[in-house]
């Protein structure tokens, strides 16, 4: 018996959403993928570049969301965090 996985198809983002009113301004995804993030003048984090940072790097900085304020979704508009 073959214990592999089977393989998954690379991660594609089609959209970064920030949940305004989960955003505390924590800045960890700033410290993550400060390309994609920045914190607008009421401190809370904004995508101001989409393709600021590779899909893992941006996937890994939401997941560094104490609140889960950011969500991802894929190419076909699917839900992949949180």
């Amino acid at each position: 018996m073959d214990d592999q996985k089977p393989e998954s198809k690379p991660l594609k983002i089609g959209k970064i959403v920030v949940d305004r009113d989960l955003c505390i301004g924590a800045a960890s995804c700033i410290a993550v993928a400060p390309g994609v993030f920045e914190l607008d003048g009421e401190n809370k984090a904004v995508v101001y570049n989409d393709h600021g940072a590779d899909d893992e790097t941006i996937l890994l900085a939401a997941k560094s969301c104490p609140t889960q304020a950011i969500l991802i979704f894929d190419e076909e508009g699917n839900q992949i965090f949180p």
